[in-house]
Order: structure tokens, then sequence, then C-alpha cells
């Protein structure tokens, strides 16, 4: 009896374990309808630029020319292959060259009657595109507009009855949650890979109006403008970038929100490009050091570091140093969020906008301008003149300042402000530089302008010495706000050191 019920004991265990297992292996997720079901939808795009070379021949790959007359003609002639570089009689002129490029990508229909969205910079400087379907039927495909700060184009091709993706919701998307891509990397056609989730809300470089999914799906070049699909076989974002070292997967890549895409893509369909407004500011995330030097409760909010003259905010009456805690009813959480808000709204758009200025809240009304299609190229002045003749020894916080000459001054386009000539013992823990101008200190929640290397020291003397000292800084074209904690510990340093 005994043995009995040890076998049916273990029977039962290894029952229930089998069972657990199973209903485990069900949750697994099964990609091969989601892959049979929406990979039709998903296109192969082919990309061709053609590169007209009108030159008399070429040297190394480069555009190349002589005279025959040249000291040098018959030496290069000897060394280039016939029928090439300065050895062309010019009585026998050479015709003009196209060199035809080629290059991959992916896209994904929306519509039936042919619009399909893809990447921007898979279709930059295009001369033609060639659209081609999983039933390898091609189309020539007609780019009906592309927006290379979000990096969303819009393609049609003349067709009817075609199969469309399913659009989702990216906002529901969770961290985790598995999801598929569907594209053509390297060119091999409609290959599908898997991952989850990683992140949502990334910020990388140089992109600040999109905010990314990350994944750790194997995105490859020619994955550009593919969908990235989740579990129910929706389209929730547009693969755009990879992270790599070495131009291949490395489980980091990243994707543009749908709803973004979609935004842009009626934009483009509308009126050929996207307008987004311009409230005509710089701005710097709030630190710990710089909440508490500005009266705030907790880090929030986009720190203004400079404002445009002339623009949107310089006529609503923001300045430097004021804090934009909300933008239209909507909460400005970090710096990053105001970018992407503002440039979602309209030009012309009349919004009230939540500020903290003075170490009090208030509100503002304020006309939106537009962001212009090509931002101008800025330029870095370069310091001239001689230094001024001010006391060339560091103060309490380690700096060497001066006040720049009126040439200076002239140069960098400024009224007031001091140099800094020289950061000894470090200066705390800071990134001043060398050659950084510092235009303002924030005392009692406002902003000081510096005029003497004096008044800056007879300041440093009425702020608390266990706070953080706050300086507005130019540096170039570009100004922000700068914190230097510890000046205690500096200030007594100095002392021994007698600095």
């Amino acid at each position: 009896m005994k043995n009995y019920l040890r076998y049916l004991s273990v029977f039962l265990v290894t029952f229930c374990l089998s069972i657990g297992a199973f209903a485990q292996a069900k949750e697994l997720p099964d990609f091969a309808d989601l892959a049979e079901k929406h990979g039709p939808a998903v296109v192969n795009i082919s990309i061709t630029q053609i590169i007209k070379n009108d030159r008399s021949g070429s040297f190394f790959g480069q555009p190349f020319s002589l005279d025959e007359n040249d000291p040098a003609f018959e030496f290069f002639r000897r060394l280039m292959p016939p029928g090439s570089g300065p050895g062309q009689s010019p009585r026998q002129p050479r015709q003009p060259r196209e060199l035809r490029q080629n290059s991959v990508g992916s896209g994904f229909i929306i519509s039936a009657d042919g619009y399909i969205l893809t990447n921007a910079h898979v279709v930059d400087s295009a001369d033609e595109v060639i659209v081609k379907l999983t039933d390898k039927r091609e189309f020539k495909a007609k780019v009906v507009g592309a927006d290379k700060r979000s990096d969303v184009a819009l393609l049609k091709v003349e067709a009817s009855n075609l199969p469309v993706v399913k659009i989702g919701d990216s906002s529901k998307l969770r961290v985790g949650e598995w999801v598929i891509a569907i594209g053509s990397p390297f060119g091999f056609e409609n290959s599908v890979t898997a991952g989850i989730v990683s992140a949502k809300g990334r910020e990388l470089a140089q992109e600040n109006l999109v905010e990314f999914i990350q994944t750790d799906v194997a995105i490859n070049p020619g994955n550009s403008g593919g969908p990235l699909i989740n579990m129910k076989g929706e389209v929730v974002a547009m693969n755009s970038q990879i992270y790599s070292r070495s131009g291949g997967s490395i489980g980091l890549s990243f994707s543009i929100p749908i709803d973004v895409a979609l935004s842009v893509k009626n934009q483009l369909l509308a009126h050929g490009k996207v307008s987004r407004g311009r409230l005509g500011v710089v701005i710097q995330a709030i630190t710990k050091d710089l909440a508490e030097s500005f009266g705030l409760a907790k880090p929030m909010g986009a720190l203004v570091a400079s404002v445009e003259k002339g623009g949107a905010a310089d006529k609503a009456g923001i300045v430097v140093g004021d804090v934009i805690l909300k933008f239209d009813g909507k909460a400005v959480s970090q710096s990053s969020d105001l970018p992407r808000i503002v440039g979602a709204t309209k030009p012309d758009s009349k919004v009230t906008m939540q500020l903290w200025k003075n170490g009090a809240s208030r509100d503002v009304q304020v006309t939106l301008g537009e962001i212009p299609d090509d931002d101008a190229d800025t330029q870095t002045p370069k310091r001239r003149g001689k230094k001024s003749a001010e006391s060339p020894t560091a103060n309490r916080l380690g700096l060497v300042l001066t006040v720049p000459s009126a040439e200076q001054k002239q140069a960098m386009g400024l009224a007031h402000g001091l140099v800094v000539e020289d950061v000894r013992n470090g200066a705390l823990r800071t990134d001043l530089q060398p050659g950084d101008v510092i235009l303002s200190v924030t005392h009692k929640g406002g902003q000081v302008e510096l005029k003497t290397v004096a008044q800056l020291n007879e300041l440093l003397t009425q702020i608390d010495k266990a706070s953080p000292v706050t300086m507005l800084v130019r540096r170039g074209d570009a100004q922000t706000f700068i914190t230097i904690k510890g000046i205690a510990d500096k200030a007594e340093k100095n002392e021994k050191t007698g600095n």
C-alpha cells in the first residue's frame, strides 16, 4: 500500500509539472501567423541616385583635369590609365558620365490605393524609387513629401486593392511587450525578426522632436522604414535607427511611434511639408542644484538659457532664467518635453504658458512663430583684443576673470559679462572653461548682470556658503546655466594656498 501511494504521489507531481510546462509553452509567442498575415503589406524599396560627372577625368576616384602646357602634365599622364586624366586631348572632349548609386530600404502600405510610409533618409536625394511587393509586382513610386526632422516620408504608387497594415496605438505599448519587425536588411526581402520593447520615450542626439521606442529586435541596414508590429498585428512604430559600433545589430534599435508618423503623413498629404510652432528660446535641463537655486520644490520644467530677439518668447516677456512649467495646459516634466510639445502646435497659435519667474508661478500668453525649413548655420565668434587691466588673481571659486574690452564685447555681441581666463584647482565641480563669458549670477530668484569682477566677488559674499552658485554662461553662440557647488570648501582651500 505504501509503494502504491508513493507511485501515485510521484505520478501526480509529474502530471502537475507537465500541465504547468504545457501552460507555460502555450504562452510563448507564435510569430508565424503575424508574419504570414501582415508580411504582404510590407514592401522593399530600391532607390537609385544618379551622380553626373562632367569633368575631363578622374584621379584616385576624384574629378581631375590638367592643361597640356602644365609641366606636370606628362608625369601624371603616364600614371593614369588609358583614356583618363590629363591625357584627354582638348580636341577630343570626354562625354559626361552618369554614375548610378543604389540602396535599399523598407516601407509599409497604409492605404489600398497605394500610399506608403517609409523613412525620409531612405528616399533622400533619390532620382528613382521602385517599390516591390511580396508577390513580385514592382511599381515606380512618387515621393509625396519627406520630413527630415522626424525622418518620415510618404510615397505613392499607382495601384489599387493593395494589402494594408493595421494601425495600432503606440501610447498603449508596454515595456517588455513582444514585437516583430519586417523589412529588407541588406536587401533580404521580407525578413522577420522579433524581440521586446526595451524602453519608451528615448531621446537621441539631434532628435528632439521624436520620443523613440527602443527595442532589442534585430534591425540592420535595409530595415529602415519598415514596421514594428505588436502581437495583435498592429503597426505601433516605424523602424528608423540603430546604435552600433560595427554597423550591424547589437540589440539597440529605435523606432518612431506610429502616431508621430501618421501626424507627419497627414501634413505631407495636405501641404507637402510639415509646419511646426517655434517659441524662440534655447533651453536646458533643470538639475537638483539648479532647482534649488531658482527656488523650485523639485527639478522640473525647462530652464530658459537664451531668448531670440524679436521671437515669440521675447514678445511674450519671457526672459533668461524663467522656467517653463506648462505649455498649452501640458506639463513640461523635463526640458526635452518642450520642443516636442511646441513643435506639435500650429504656427500662429495663441497659447498659455505657465512660468516660474522670480520665485513665483505666473501665466503668460504667447503667439507662436514657425520653424523655418532650414535652420541657419551658426558660427562661433573668436575673442579678440587685449585683456582687461583688472587683477588676474583667482577669486574664491578658483576663477581668474577679466572684463572684456569694448572690442571683445562688440565681436561677441555682448553688453556685459566677465571672461574666464583661467580655472584653477579644478574650480570645484564645474563645467566652466577658459574662454567662457559669465553673464549673470542667480541671486534671490533673479538674474544679476555682471559688469566687474569686484561686483561678482561681492555677490559671492552674500550667497550662503552651503548653497550652489548658479551662473548664466555664454560659450560661443550658446548660453547655458552652470552651477558650482562646495563654495565653503573652496574658499578655505584658496585661503590656505594663497589663491
